[in-house]
């Protein structure tokens, strides 16, 4: 590269050095600036560096600087993510189930790369451990995409949805036939993504996982004006779901001791309201998706929850509690 060509580029050149391997832990010095301009060609001193500096920042390029002793330091302190944050978003992709080994791998690199020249030192670092089984679905990123659209554009998607065998192979429903749905929302919830629908048909949600869908694709097809308002209230569609499992939705009361407030607050959010009985029992009313599923999260809070309302919930789940005793029918 010729002289003249190097020195216009130099301001490029030293914002994006100090960009990729700056910040305010790690500071460079202005002899390793030189230096490392002076191995791509363009010249460079302690003077002239410091007029460069003043460029920068008069056309709006914060460049931060601090002395060491007798050196001048420079970085560049606003970046997109700080180390911490970039941290954070490592930790979610390694503890996500339904990104698969090599997507994971893929991803943290990218991600990774947003520290910088600190990149193999985020990667390397694992301060944190997931008890995580990745599944084993590469489509879940091309779904995604799909899915997103259809929402985005207000449109139907159909798709093909398996369960796994005891080999783990995939079994189709519905033989294979493609399902049709009028999607309202992406949710991630137990480590694992769900796409939430609605049914004007049934009045209802329902719930497919996302890693057990193949062959997604957007509908011409525009999804209809309650699945529109079914959307636009999804804060409540939410918050009623016990572990991403359909069901129909009822009003009901739990009565529980108030070392349970912690998985209550988890399960239903810290907006409900709760009441306080006593110094140990609290009481909560929610809009719950009443399904298998719910009775099996009351199940393990046995005599420390109560389903107190409605009545009918209640006898149901009385019974559900005495066939628990019973011996089952699967042989032993």
């Amino acid at each position: 590269m010729a002289v003249d060509n190097c020195q216009k580029v130099k301001l490029l050149v030293i914002y994006e050095l100090l960009r990729q391997d700056s910040n305010e832990d790690h500071p460079m010095r202005a002899a390793d600036i030189i230096s490392r301009l002076n191995e791509k060609g363009i010249s460079c001193d302690r003077r002239t560096l410091s007029r460069d500096m003043k460029t920068l920042n008069d056309h709006g390029y914060e460049i931060m600087s601090v002395f060491s002793g007798h050196d001048k330091l420079y970085y560049v302190e606003d970046r997109s993510f700080s180390e911490p944050e970039i941290r954070i978003l490592l930790d979610a992709v390694r503890a996500a189930g339904f990104i698969t080994e090599k997507k994971t791998a893929e991803l943290m690199d990218k991600i990774a790369g947003l520290g910088g020249s600190h990149r193999a030192k985020l990667l390397t670092e694992e301060r944190m451990s997931f008890n995580t089984r990745k599944h084993t679905n590469e489509s879940v990123y091309y779904s995604v995409d799909c899915l997103e659209e259809a929402i985005r554009n207000g449109r139907k998607a159909t798709f093909r949805y398996f369960d796994l065998d005891e080999n783990a192979s995939r079994v189709y429903r519905r033989a294979g036939d493609r399902y049709t749905v009028e999607p309202i929302e992406l949710v991630c919830s137990e480590d694992n993504y769900y796409l939430v629908t609605y049914s004007p048909k049934y009045e209802d949600t329902a719930n497919y996982r996302i890693d057990r869908m193949d062959s997604v694709k957007v509908s011409e097809e525009s999804i209809s004006p309650e699945s529109v308002k079914a959307k636009e209230e999804l804060g409540d569609v939410t918050a009623r779901m016990v572990k991403m499992f359909s069901g129909k939705t009822e009003t009901v009361t739990l009565r529980f001791l108030d070392t349970l407030l912690d998985p209550v607050y988890d399960r239903f959010g810290e907006s409900l309201p709760v009441k306080r009985l006593n110094d140990d029992v609290c009481e909560l009313t929610a809009d719950v998706a009443v399904s298998d599923t719910f009775y099996g999260w009351l199940f393990q809070f046995a005599g420390r929850m109560q389903l107190m309302a409605p009545d009918r919930l209640r006898r149901e789940y009385e019974k559900r509690a005495e066939k628990v005793m019973k011996r089952g029918n699967t042989g032993g």
